[in-house]
């Protein structure tokens, strides 16, 4: 969950040390650091609590000179933020320095061998140990005169620091003896590097190259790179030296910055029509009535075959699933469970040869839904992957699967990748309703629907100053509702769950129906229920809950349909959205509600991007 960089070249690192960790601050701003080897040889170490603002505010006072550094950003796991805890640590008596992310779950004994062989440990991280292993490692090799060109001593000693390790890692390591190399290494944990002219940058993903670089390199799981300013080695523990395949970069600086937004989460909702263009593009087949996609790695006939679907996923990427169950057992009449990944991976459900399991996960390195997926794998199932990032863990590991398309989405709160998650899932609803009962006509009529789905969603964008003025209404209550029925039950989860994330006030969703089994006891005239409420078969019952909350005196926020005079007529406030086929409504029922959050946590004064206690990529347990 922290963020990674590293440079080796020509200029100064510093420079494109601060630049790329401002880029990757979602990750993780605890606190932040750099080191760099100065011009006489020197570590120049700076590291600071907080934001990455106030890293530029030390490096100001102290400079951090030289040609080649590492940078990190913390999202704290062991030990408090701190400026002990900040990365980067330091290995032995300063030859070596370390950033890293992942969890060693093994460090307690590393550590307590290492402090009986003299080593004293200045920080609580498990991140400090890797330090001290690579420099113990490192003294248990000969005696290094000159180092070979391929600086085989230092491969050496990362690689036996590597195999005592349990846990998960991205991590880069700088030697003060030898400022002309880099080492980075990962398991779990992403690390790209970047190819430019006589030099080379690392970075935990691929925001901070943008603008210095569109040549890329994905590290795998158990590969180490070499890199030096000319070159670049890829070395796999098992195969030894591997050739590695350079990527083009996909996105630019543009899309890692706010384009004249306040936020990047309020850029990412106003992007969202067309990210889910991007996720229709090319994937309707207009002759067969169907969708098409290019990674089911699956025949028809196979696919024709099953008899469920398990969907896994975290946070968000759940509630999308849950949207994709509604979605698929009603165009498809396949069966469908929606598991939490965290529990997935501990529980031993019954699997047999029909089942498929889809992975859903806006930045492809959830540790949760990884493992999920390896345990199903291991019990013999097919994985699809239903991703965003190109080149993460996840899609290199499922049997196949899906890219999001939706460009970088850097808000912590994710947005644009759940309305991306959703047209992707109805249009994997309608292909397996072409392949089961789903008539010709039908498919017809599902893809003219989804077609409509962007300029839909445009029009929802359009009530953003109408939300505002409902945001500052209700921005002094302590605690909300959200109620749906249906294929808006996921989104009223959806809906709480962006109020929490951002804005710190407590939030439940519930199916309406629901309320009156307990939940009910919580409304009062403070305590607002936002209804999703779009007309569809459960209209009337919807209506009929709302009528329960006004009764006790509970204001009401009602999410309906445009001319909705009925529901107008009985809620406090209205917000209105287009209509669509209720199999769709959550994607445009949920902009509102992103909508909501946003200006509720802006009228609070929270730091939207970057919410206290969360980071955007969940890699730890």
């Amino acid at each position: 969950m922290c963020g990674i960089v590293g440079y080796i070249g020509p200029r100064d690192a510093a420079e494109f040390l601060v630049t790329g960790l401002h880029r990757l601050e979602y990750r993780g701003y605890d606190s932040a650091g750099v080191a760099t080897i100065t011009p006489d040889g020197q570590f120049a170490l700076v590291k600071t609590t907080g934001r990455i603002s106030q890293l530029e505010n030390r490096l100001a006072d102290t400079p951090a000179p030289g040609s080649v550094g590492i940078g990190h950003t913390r999202w704290a796991t062991h030990g408090n933020p701190s400026d002990e805890n900040a990365h980067p640590h330091f290995g032995g008596d300063g030859e070596l320095a370390v950033v890293h992310n992942g969890v060693i779950e093994n460090y307690r004994p590393i550590k307590q061998r290492l402090e009986n062989e003299g080593y004293v440990f200045q920080s609580a991280t498990d991140s400090e140990v890797i330090a001290h292993l690579i420099d113990s490692c490192l003294k248990h090799q000969p005696p290094i005169e000159d180092m070979a060109a391929d600086y085989g001593p230092l491969v050496d000693a990362v690689q036996s620091a590597l195999t005592q390790l349990r846990g998960t890692y991205g991590l880069v390591v700088l030697f003060r003896r030898w400022p002309e190399v880099l080492i980075a290494a990962r398991l779990g944990s992403p690390l790209i590097v970047g190819v430019g002219d006589n030099e080379h940058f690392i970075a935990s993903d691929a925001s901070p190259l943008a603008g210095f670089t569109d040549k890329i390199v994905y590290l795998a799981d158990h590969e180490l790179a070499v890199v030096t300013a000319s070159e670049l080695r890829v070395i796999h523990r098992d195969q030894g030296r591997v050739n590695h395949n350079v990527h083009v970069l996909d996105f630019q600086v543009a899309d890692v910055a706010k384009g004249g937004f306040d936020h990047f989460m309020l850029k990412e909702i106003f992007e969202q029509p067309e990210a889910v263009e991007n996720v229709l593009r090319g994937r309707l087949d207009h002759d067969a009535a169907t969708s098409k996609f290019g990674g089911f790695n699956l025949t028809p006939q196979q696919l024709r075959a099953l008899n469920r679907i398990i969907m896994t996923a975290c946070g968000t990427s759940w509630h999308a699933g849950l949207v994709g169950e509604y979605q698929i057992e009603a165009l498809a009449r396949l069966p469908v469970e929606v598991e939490y990944a965290s529990e997935l991976r501990y529980s031993n459900p019954p699997i047999d040869n029909g089942t498929l399991v889809i992975a859903i996960t806006q930045s492809g390195e959830t540790a949760d839904t990884l493992a999920a997926l390896r345990e199903m794998q291991r019990k013999g199932c097919p994985v699809l992957g239903i991703c965003n990032v190109v080149g993460s863990t996840i899609p290199q590991e499922t049997d196949g699967g899906f890219y999001l398309r939706a460009g970088p989405e850097i808000g912590v709160a994710s947005t644009k990748a759940f309305t991306s998650q959703c047209t992707l899932l109805a249009m994997l609803a309608l292909y397996f309703g072409r392949l089961r009962h789903l008539s010709f006509s039908a498919g017809k009529q599902i893809i003219a629907e989804l077609q409509e789905l962007p300029d839909k969603v445009r029009r929802a964008l359009q009530y953003n100053d109408q939300v505002r003025s409902i945001a500052e209404k209700y921005a002094g209550c302590d605690n909300f509702l959200y109620l749906g029925r249906q294929f808006n039950f996921p989104t009223a989860l959806e809906g709480a769950l962006k109020l929490k994330e951002i804005s710190y006030i407590h939030a439940e969703g519930y199916p309406a129906a629901e309320m009156k089994h307990g939940p009910i006891a919580l409304v009062d005239e403070k305590t607002p229920s936002v209804f999703i409420m779009p007309r569809g078969q459960v209209y009337d019952k919807v209506m009929s809950n709302l009528q329960e909350i006004k009764a006790r005196g509970g204001p009401v926020i009602a999410v309906v349909c445009e001319g909705d005079t009925e529901a107008a007529e009985l809620a406090d406030d209205i917000i209105e959205i287009p209509a669509v086929e209720e199999y769709l409504q959550p994607i445009i029922t949920v902009i509102p509600l992103q909508l909501l959050a946003y200006h509720i946590a802006v009228a609070r004064g929270c730091d939207v991007d970057k919410p206290r206690n969360l980071a955007k990529s969940v890699t730890v347990e």
